[in-house]
């Protein structure tokens, strides 16, 4: 059974006192043991001096403000903090010192938002956005960090983070953020190194006055003019990810979505050269969601754009992505229909991290396929058999129509079963 502490102006007045009537203020050591429930009614604050170590439970249902430590034990799994913020109409969450939190939990009805975060937190558990937007108020001091091993659930329209969310460790992660009231989520692969950490924020506006339009690359033909998310590298984060945004009816524009959304692609605006370029993209209907081929060339700007069809691959080239080697005669390699009709073509093949495990010049010729093992890479051994996964390939291949030869360039996702 779990102990329940309710603190009082009267009870561990050494630690704990009241310095209004509606102020509990810490100044001295507090630890909160396994199993047990500390709640606090009215506003919290930390001193410089306070240290808190909650390895229980510690509901919060005023203002929270931590000026000293307020952490959990190091390996624990139990530390839980709540907030609810019953007694406010926005439940502040400040502060000059970073929280550390284990699992924590927003619950708070609200109609624009229902936390104004302006303390640096941070989870290394699971975040439950069950109820409630979170406002992460950067230019304040807010920082929301998931480190590693963090997850979220309940996220939804309803209960997000507007704002900048960092995610720490090399781990695939969907950040949970969104803008005027939609959830509008971006997604990264897995890092390569275990200390690498990127940004994640969604914009619900229109990139075209910092961002103009009008500057981008031949192959686009429509760029996002109602959204945008920014996505960066931090520190001292070296390689790169692959990238995934979403789409949502009510937010995209209708004019990229047509022909199920086929001709999407994610564009990125290169601050060097002051253009937006195609960063390609891969489409899933069925998540609502478009994901670069191989890992993005660089960070900052991104959003959703339409290509011009005609600069896309023709239809007499059917790629199958299912690759099953086991000598059944039935998807044994990476079958490319009909591009033994363009010799002049060259295929790559990328692990889920952009590592290149595959790459060869005139596919299909002569036994020159992918089994599912890798070949003139700088990564792998040649012959080196590769683990079961989804997997990443470009295709370009020299197209010649009406005396006019282009380069023709094709990006998707590759399963390989290789047991």
């Amino acid at each position: 059974m779990k102990t329940k502490i309710y603190y009082g102006a009267l009870l561990l007045q050494s630690v704990l006192y009241a310095q209004t009537p509606a102020d509990f203020v810490n100044e001295g050591n507090l630890s909160v043991a396994p199993s047990t429930l500390v709640s606090s009614y009215f506003d919290f604050s930390n001193k410089g001096t306070g240290n808190v170590i909650n390895d229980g439970e510690f509901y919060f249902y005023g203002d929270y403000n931590n000026e000293g430590l307020f952490s959990f034990t190091t390996n624990q799994r139990t530390g839980y903090v709540v907030f609810e913020g019953s007694n406010k109409t926005i439940q502040s969450i400040s502060g000059d010192s970073p929280s550390m939190f284990y699992d924590v939990l927003f619950n708070k009805a609200g109609t624009t938002y229902s936390f104004d975060l302006t303390n640096d937190i941070s989870s290394q558990g699971k975040v439950n956005l069950l109820n409630g937007v979170v406002l992460m108020n950067k230019e304040q001091g807010g920082v929301f960090i998931f480190l590693k091993g963090a997850t979220h659930i309940n996220t939804s329209d309803k209960s997000h983070v507007d704002g900048e969310v960092t995610k720490k460790g090399n781990e695939k992660f969907r950040y949970p953020i969104g803008n005027g009231g939609y959830y509008r989520y971006a997604q990264i692969s897995a890092p390569a190194a275990e200390a690498d950490h990127y940004t994640g924020e969604y914009f619900l506006k229109n990139s075209n006055p910092l961002y103009p339009h009008t500057n981008k690359t031949g192959v686009i033909e429509l760029i996002d003019a109602q959204e945008y998310w920014a996505v960066e590298q931090k520190e001292n984060t070296q390689g790169s990810v692959l990238l995934t945004l979403s789409w949502d009816e009510r937010t995209t524009p209708a004019a990229l979505l047509a022909n199920e959304a086929k001709d999407l692609r994610i564009v990125r605006w290169d601050a060097s050269q002051k253009l937006w370029v195609d960063e390609g993209g891969v489409v899933n209907t069925s998540d609502k969601t478009v994901t670069t081929p191989v890992v993005v060339d660089g960070f900052g700007v991104f959003t959703l754009a339409k290509i011009k069809t005609d600069l896309v691959l023709p239809d007499d080239i059917v790629i199958y992505n299912g690759v099953t080697p086991n000598g059944d005669g039935s998807n044994d390699y990476f079958i490319i229909d009909n591009i033994q009709r363009y010799p002049n073509n060259s295929v790559r093949i990328y692990n889920r991290w952009g590592r290149e495990i595959f790459k060869t010049t005139n596919y299909d010729s002569n036994g020159n396929v992918f089994r599912g093992y890798s070949e003139n890479s700088a990564n792998f051994k040649d012959g080196e058999k590769l683990p079961t996964g989804t997997y990443y390939y470009i295709l370009e291949y020299e197209y010649t129509k009406d005396n006019t030869s282009r380069m023709i360039k094709k990006s998707g996702f590759l399963h390989l079963e290789n047991d």
